[in-house]
């Protein structure tokens, strides 16, 4: 389908602009991270890039959304799903960056960066900038497939649905959890955090297949299915869970550790009992 809209600033869109498509995406997320960096330096509170990582990601969905070529039903979906996850998460992690303080792994980064941690800190937000450009890729292959929608539509939108709202259930418990005063330094293991030290984690991390279920006929659609790919590596292995059981075991200590020998820590499962 040939292309007859014009792009920002005059940058034509031929049909299937890929590349120029991209090139502002890719831009445009960089100058909004560098927007983002300013707004932390006042406000003197690192954290904030969480609530905006969601936001920027949807924007960038909602863009190729509007400028694609694909099936206009599966691009009202994309759009659709892109914006509820991001409203839902962008306002819950607002939420809970009003309440405290500013979030320890930013805290430590910039204890250890000194002098230099603003300059170290906008060269993070950059690398940030281009983790969301590459998470909006999924949507981006989505919005640009041309296929009929089919079962895997549906199966997308199926997984969609259970883990925004799966997600959404941990979030609230474990803040209903927290709000009591009564369970200050205790290990929350209620309803869902029953089953997995990070349901939360779990259901972020099932979302990232919707899209790609999406994307997986289009051409080159199989590269969707590396976001949930790297979205499990970094909840596991980088900035999810280490990091934040780290700082549990210090604040919560013999009962955390407990917690962990009895529980999954990602996936949803029985309890095991201690040895």
């Amino acid at each position: 389908m040939t292309m007859t809209l014009v792009a920002f600033w005059g940058l034509p869109l031929f049909d299937k602009p890929w590349p120029t498509m991209l090139a502002i995406a890719f831009f445009v997320v960089l100058l909004a991270f560098s927007v983002i960096w300013y707004l932390q330096k006042r406000l003197g509170d690192a954290g904030i890039a969480d609530v905006f990582w969601s936001l920027t990601v949807a924007s960038l969905g909602l863009f190729y959304c509007i400028v694609g070529y694909g099936s206009p039903a599966r691009r009202w979906l994309a759009a659709g799903m892109i914006f509820v996850w991001a409203m839902r998460l962008s306002f819950h992690l607002f939420t809970r960056w009003q309440r405290t303080p500013e979030d320890p792994r930013y805290r430590d980064l910039k204890k250890k960066w000194g002098k230099q941690a603003q300059a170290r800190l906008f060269r993070f937000y950059q690398f940030q900038a281009i983790g969301c450009f590459l998470f909006s890729i999924p949507v981006f292959l989505a919005a640009n497939n041309s296929a009929d929608l089919g079962w895997l539509d549906i199966a997308g939108v199926a997984i969609f649905a259970i883990a925004v709202i799966g997600e959404a259930i941990a979030d609230s418990q474990l803040a209903r959890f927290k709000r009591d005063p009564c369970n200050h330094d205790k290990v929350c293991r209620e309803g869902l955090w029953r089953y997995s030290r990070h349901p939360n984690y779990f259901f972020e991390w099932l979302h990232w297949f919707s899209y790609g279920l999406m994307a997986i006929t289009a051409p080159m659609g199989w590269l969707s299915l590396l976001a949930p790919a790297a979205m499990f590596y970094f909840l596991t292995r980088k900035t999810g869970i280490p990091i934040t059981e780290e700082n549990a075991v210090k604040s919560k200590g013999d009962d955390y550790r407990e917690y962990q020998k009895t529980t999954n820590a990602f996936f949803l499962g029985p309890r095991r009992k201690q040895t």
